[in-house]
């Protein structure tokens, strides 16, 4: 098993996305990875190269829509070539909208259309993970994210 070098790109608003970025990478680092952590609006997909997974978190705004501060990034992500790139994505949103975590669908779209693999599907929270169920849905994602980039690396 190799150690795995893991960033997780997120932006949150309410703080209920960063609440998910720090149970995924408690459970990451329960397996040994090690976990690096940045907002959006301070990332750039060209230093991707420099890590062996890329976890990336958005809350969904108005309908269905990226935040504003992680416009940018999203365009850059899309004009990359992340060539296998272990990934996948994660947010929190509010049912009551009718595109219910609609960000964390475009961000796995962007990733995949960029070359990553997706290696679980998106991880979606609504509002804060505040019950027990929802703990153990950040944890399950993060396992099956890390035991499936694990085989992409042996």
């Amino acid at each position: 098993m190799i150690q795995m070098n893991v960033m997780i790109g997120f932006v949150s608003m309410s703080g209920n996305t960063e609440d998910i970025v720090h149970l995924l990478q408690s459970e990451l680092e329960q397996k040994g990875c090690i976990v690096h952590i940045q907002e959006l609006d301070r990332l750039y997909p060209s230093d991707f190269s420099q890590y062996d997974a890329v976890l990336l978190g958005s809350y969904t705004w108005g309908d269905g829509d990226l935040p504003y501060e992680a416009e940018d990034f999203l365009e850059d992500l899309a004009d990359s070539d992340l060539n296998g790139l272990a990934a996948a994505s994660f947010g929190s949103g509010d049912r009551d909208y009718p595109k219910y975590c609609a960000a964390v669908d475009l961000l796995e779209q962007t990733l995949q259309s960029a070359g990553a693999t997706i290696t679980a599907p998106g991880l979606k929270i609504e509002f804060d993970p505040d019950t027990p169920e929802k703990q153990v849905a950040c944890r399950l994602f993060a396992e099956e994210f890390f035991e499936r980039a694990q085989r992409l690396y042996t």
